[in-house]
């Protein structure tokens, strides 16, 4: 049996670590116009990544249906 890359095991502690707080890891297509909105909201807003941009969208979403 093949021992895992260090890449592979780095990536698979990561994961781990996202489950175990609670998080997943998804992977989306999305058009440049959409990418350019979320960069200006991160940049705007100061944030670290992409992530908690569309997270801040989604919540609005949200508050916006109930």
């Amino acid at each position: 049996m093949e021992k895992p890359s260090a890449s592979a095991l780095h990536l698979q502690r990561y994961r781990e670590r996202l489950r175990a707080a609670g998080m997943a890891e998804v992977l989306v297509e999305l058009p440049r116009t959409t990418i350019e909105i979320v960069d200006d909201i991160k940049k705007r807003q100061g944030l670290p990544n992409r992530s908690l941009a569309l997270l801040q969208l989604i919540e609005r979403g949200i508050q916006a249906t109930q």
